[in-house]
């Protein structure tokens, strides 16, 4: 076989391993935009620039009167940390029954972007989880929850099948087990061995996968065998919570109460 036969699959290898190069790494400019959208108009709590992978990243910081328990807040797919559905009620309202928040801005692709091209880049969101909990060990708070919509939870849950939960007190899942359609989950969730105290609370009205995944993570709930974990279902509610801010709200305190 001639040098010149060699050539081109050689050069298709190439291009192959440097498409896949760029895939693995999240739109930074897109981030960048975003944040250029909402940290002047941000009403409730203080932009906080966090560094994680050499890189700084947006965080929106709200501090309650009580200074023991903070929530950091994994918004969805493509979104950001004061999103108007899920994520701004939340990081806002939770403070008036009493948790500090921190939401992180995740990793973010293209808008077109499914669910397979995300599970390249969870892993750049493991160190962002880890600022944002540093963060507030840093400013005095004891007692950490996670919290996770969507594709946040496919990125926390990864954080956690790879680091292990020790240094969270609880995780509160939100539409877990969305994906797109014909993409099923890349790997189960870690539910059945985490140590920590776990919400699963979706919507009625919820993506089909999600509720059809129902029965399964409350076995692997019920098998991790912690008393205060639950599996609530939010009436009237589609996987954004869309116009359901306060029940949300409502749902997500009243468990975290139930920790106290």
């Amino acid at each position: 076989m001639s040098v010149k036969t060699l050539v081109k699959p050689c050069l298709l290898v190439l291009l192959l391993c440097v498409g896949q190069a760029a895939a693995s790494e999240p739109d930074f400019a897109r981030e960048t935009r975003l944040a250029d959208e909402i940290v002047d108009v941000i009403l409730d709590g203080d932009p906080v620039w966090l560094e994680a992978g050499g890189r700084e990243f947006l965080s929106i910081y709200t501090e309650a009167e009580d200074y023991n328990v903070a929530v950091i807040i994994l918004h969805g797919r493509g979104f950001h940390p004061d999103w108007a559905d899920t994520i701004n009620p939340l990081r806002v309202d939770l403070v008036e029954r009493g948790y500090s928040t921190l939401s992180l801005q995740m990793p973010v692709l293209e808008k077109d972007a499914k669910y397979y091209d995300y599970v390249a880049i969870f892993h750049h969101a493991h160190p962002r989880i880890e600022a944002g909990i540093q963060y507030l060990r840093d400013n005095g708070f004891q007692k950490i929850v996670l919290l996770a919509h969507s594709c946040g939870v496919h990125m926390a849950m990864d954080w956690i099948r790879t680091k292990n939960d020790r240094s969270i007190d609880a995780f509160i899942g939100l539409g877990m087990g969305a994906t797109d359609y014909k993409q099923p989950m890349h790997q189960p969730f870690p539910l059945d061995w985490m140590h920590v105290p776990i919400l699963d609370l979706y919507g009625a009205d919820e993506y089909p996968a999600v509720i059809r995944l129902a029965p399964e993570r409350k076995a692997m709930i019920d098998k991790a065998g912690h008393a205060n974990s639950q599996q609530v279902v939010l009436p009237g509610a589609n996987h954004y919570f869309t116009n359901q801010g306060d029940a949300l709200v409502s749902a997500v305190a009243d468990w975290l109460d139930q920790l106290k």
